[in-house]
């Protein structure tokens, strides 16, 4: 049935995308038209007179040939600007922990670089690095931000010149995509922009600059990332970098994810009442924040709730669209499935189906990205799991 359903959602998808093609095109000849009348001695008679007497065969070659292009293109320039956060990074000083284009991601681990799949909501590629290890103020942060818009820049004038190369209307036709759809990478990442709580390149750089919260906390997430990674529990890394300063905003997702990251050491220590208190408080503003910040504190909520015994307002968060999120990220995250096993084992009362999912959960391992998160999951599950062997035979 799961398949199925994954099957339908694909479909469902293509179909969206089709669709979204089809208004495209649409809006592209409207648009067309408009310029068309407005600055040429062209009537719309003759022009459609003229696109008419067009090589049908060849307009939808070269139609085809576009869409092929950006497919082509978009990859390409999403690698080239990841790299350059790269280039960035390890010129500032930064270490290699991760590299991700789309759902694959290249990690190092062990000495030893490996290929495994993740993907985050809202992002096509993701360069991660682990900071120098200096003082707050000593750490540089700017061209690791800034190195994929000036990686995509230096692409724009480094193809711009095969525009005046005559080599046929196809080649031309993929430079005029390929420069079209770097523009857009460049202005989507570098114009300063603050969309749903979520900062681009030019915000965030921005906001580094005049913002010592903001930049421990990207530097605690970068820290914090790379221990998981390499295996490392949440509870055994360095307390300090948890700690929760009294004032921060909310909208900020940079200074956010310090108390977030704090809230889930708790959980990690079994310090459930404590944790449980922090993430009500923090889900008490979801309205300001990131929506992923929001979903991810739902999700904590309806584990800790359950575990402390408050399982109808564990179901009261445990909603169609929070059931969603869950199954999304089932297959790349791993607390996902404990929070699963949770509401099996104590929302539904059915121990075998939550022993199932610690089981499936323990042979695919190995397959997942945060492996210090799998082995936290996995000992919280094992002690929730005997725990409820415990109640039964007291």
């Amino acid at each position: 049935m799961r398949t199925f359903a994954v099957l339908m959602d694909r479909m469902k998808t293509i179909v969206k995308c089709l669709l979204g093609l089809l208004i495209g095109i649409s809006a592209g000849m409207i648009v067309a038209c408009a310029f068309i009348v407005m600055f040429t001695d062209l009537t719309l008679t003759v022009f459609f007179e003229k696109l008419c007497s067009v090589d049908l065969f060849m307009l939808s070659l070269s139609s085809l040939g576009g869409i092929v292009f950006f497919a082509i293109s978009l990859p390409v320039l999403v690698l080239a600007h990841e790299t350059g956060h790269l280039a960035g990074g390890l010129l500032s000083g930064y270490k290699f922990v991760s590299f991700r284009i789309f759902r694959f991601t290249i990690i190092k681990a062990d000495g030893r670089y490996r290929l495994k799949r993740f993907a985050v909501s809202g992002t096509g590629g993701q360069c991660l690095l682990m900071p120098p290890d200096r003082p707050l103020k000593r750490i540089p942060v700017v061209l690791y931000n800034s190195g994929g818009v000036i990686a995509n820049v230096l692409i724009l004038f480094a193809f711009m010149p095969l525009l005046w190369i005559d080599g046929g209307a196809f080649l031309y036709e993929f430079v005029v995509i390929f420069l079209f759809t770097d523009v857009i990478i460049i202005l989507m990442n570098g114009v300063p922009m603050n969309v749903g709580n979520v900062g681009n390149d030019g915000y965030n750089a921005l906001l580094l600059r005049r913002s010592e919260a903001s930049k421990r906390g990207i530097v605690t997430q970068l820290r914090v990332n790379a221990m998981i990674q390499n295996g490392v529990r949440p509870k055994d890394m360095p307390a300090e970098w948890f700690v929760v300063a009294d004032d921060f905003d909310y909208g900020n997702s940079l200074e956010l994810s310090i108390p977030v990251m704090a809230m889930s050491r708790l959980v990690d220590e079994m310090k459930y009442d404590e944790a449980l208190r922090g993430f009500e408080s923090l889900y008490e503003h979801r309205s300001e924040m990131m929506r992923l910040f929001a979903y991810e504190i739902a999700c904590e909520l309806v584990f800790l709730r359950l575990i402390t015994g408050d399982v109808s307002g564990a179901k009261s968060l445990y909603d169609k669209d929070l059931k969603k999120y869950i199954d999304d990220y089932r297959s790349v995250m791993s607390s996902k499935e404990r929070i699963l096993c949770a509401m099996a084992l104590i929302g539904e009362q059915n121990r075998a189906k939550a022993v199932g999912i610690y089981d499936d959960l323990y042979a695919r391992k190995d397959s997942y990205l945060l492996q210090g998160e799998v082995k936290s999951d996995l000992a919280l599950m094992s002690s929730m799991l005997d725990a409820d062997i415990e109640r039964r035979y007291r």
